[in-house]
């Protein structure tokens, strides 16, 4: 694996959306954000918008995104707000998503997803965590790859999480078909393939001026934990996570989607709004797992992931 100078900012931990986007101007680029309507979304979408950007929530939830674009119009000022409906787990919603947007975009932030969920599968067969977090973020945006390009320079955001340090990517069985399920692994496999993601497309693209970067935006407590138990919010405590406010989660993000001193830079893996060192087994659960940024794993996670789109 290729190693890097680590990129430093000015920005850590404490810093906030507001803070990283202080003195950019996005006046005539457009956004789409999944999962605007909630959690560290809402906070990356006023970001943006209040930077200039034209943005469209893309969401599950229409009326949530509506009412979450409205509170953005009041904080803002900015009226340059869309509402779509997707749904990351529908390949069909998927679909239409990327049917219906016309015109370049310059700024995509694959921000939704879910967490420690009961089993469950998609209408293909797929385990639901990697299917929203992986294969949907996959479709939607290869969907959108000819937009992305029109761009000119174009910056993909692929939210991960330290959660991938658990395990890496099993080709053998990626779907639960033979492993008893565990929703902490599967949970940590999708953020795995978040951030491999980021390497292959990053490869594939830059030469077109696309830019693609992982993020962890820490620990923030959102309706994303909804499926831990009280005992597992408290081990995390006690395991030293400092939880963050949304604002503070969303600063890594709108940092790599809109920071001059990103700009050309791709294919990493930031947390606290600065290019995040090698995680080392046994060591803190802070980093990024060198399967994680394997691009030979990566290369084959977008062929398995063309395959399944295909299949289904």
């Amino acid at each position: 694996m290729t190693e890097f100078n680590l990129i430093t900012t000015s920005f850590n931990a404490k810093s906030t959306a507001a803070d990283v986007v202080a003195g950019v101007d996005l006046t005539g680029r457009r956004a789409v954000v999944t999962g605007g309507a909630s959690g560290i979304g809402v906070e990356t979408v006023r970001a943006l918008a209040g930077a200039g950007a034209e943005v469209t929530l893309a969401v599950r939830d229409v009326e949530a995104g509506r009412r979450t674009a409205d509170d953005v119009t009041a904080t803002t000022g900015s009226k340059q707000l869309h509402v779509a409906p997707l749904d990351l787990s529908d390949q069909a919603s998927v679909a239409a998503f990327v049917a219906g947007w016309e015109g370049p975009l310059h700024v995509l932030v694959n921000n939704a997803g879910v967490m420690y969920t009961p089993e469950r599968r998609t209408r293909e067969g797929w385990e639901l965590q990697l299917a929203t977090n992986h294969l949907g973020h996959f479709a939607l945006t290869t969907g959108l790859h000819a937009a992305l390009a029109a761009a000119g320079r174009a910056r993909v955001v692929s939210l991960s999480s330290v959660g991938h340090v658990e395990t890496p990517v099993d080709f053998d069985d990626i779907n639960f078909r033979r492993r008893p399920y565990d929703p902490a692994v599967a949970y940590g496999q999708s953020k795995t393939a978040n951030a491999l993601f980021a390497v292959e497309a990053n490869r594939r693209w830059s030469d077109e001026g696309i830019t693609v970067n992982a993020a962890h935006p820490g620990a923030v407590l959102t309706n994303l934990t909804r499926h831990m138990s009280t005992e597992e919010l408290d081990a995390a405590v006690a395991s030293g996570y400092e939880f963050k406010t949304p604002e503070q989660g969303a600063a890594t993000s709108v940092l790599l989607a809109t920071s001059p001193r990103l700009e050309g830079v791709g294919g990493r893996y930031f947390d606290d709004c600065n290019e995040a060192a090698r995680y080392v087994p046994g060591g803190p659960r802070k980093g990024v797992a060198d399967h994680a940024r394997d691009p030979e794993a990566a290369a084959r996670l977008w062929q398995v992931s063309l395959d399944l789109l295909a299949a289904a």
